[in-house]
């Protein structure tokens, strides 16, 4: 259950989630792999030089790189992971965040307009970056999100539902 499960008010319903698309994590696990390259160079220079002299600061710089890249690619996870971004019959919700947390939290009834950027590689790939403004001049930016069109039409659908509920 996530943290936005958690936030829930009574009788809110969690009816789409999506959250960072997998083109994220191409930077930190690429350093990863170059980190992985050092190492293995590192490592089979010591190899090497094995007999021929002092290895440690090569076996040393091996293990630096080895921990670098498991880094590396853990930080790249943990940002993905670390991001929910829900729509529920009431509100849209962001979170962001381990340690330090970012929320955003709009009622669809205060959201005036949605909109979807994509580029030629977003529109290929599957993300984009979704503005959600709302009355009184808010604007939250949703960046390098997965399906972002399928967002934004279950955003609009909720508003609609919303505005076509009879009131009493």
């Amino acid at each position: 259950m996530g943290y936005l499960d958690r936030t829930l008010a009574s009788g809110e319903v969690v009816l789409y989630r999506t959250r960072l698309h997998w083109t994220v994590l191409f930077w930190p696990f690429a350093a990863a792999a170059l980190l992985g390259v050092g190492a293995i160079v590192s490592l089979g220079a010591a190899a090497v030089r094995r007999g021929t002299g002092d290895i440690r600061p090569l076996l040393i710089l091996g293990a630096a790189c080895i921990v670098a890249a498991f880094v590396a690619a853990i930080v790249g996870q943990v940002r993905r992971s670390s991001t929910e971004m829900v729509v529920t019959n009431r509100r849209v919700l962001m979170k962001t965040g381990i340690f330090g947390r970012r929320t955003v939290e709009l009622m669809l009834s205060k959201v005036e307009s949605i909109g979807v950027d994509q580029g030629a590689l977003g529109r290929m790939a599957g993300y984009g970056r979704v503005v959600v403004r709302g009355t009184g001049g808010t604007h939250e930016l949703f960046e390098r999100i997965a399906s972002p069109l399928e967002f934004r039409r279950q955003v609009q659908e909720q508003i609609d539902k919303l505005q076509s509920t009879p009131r009493g």
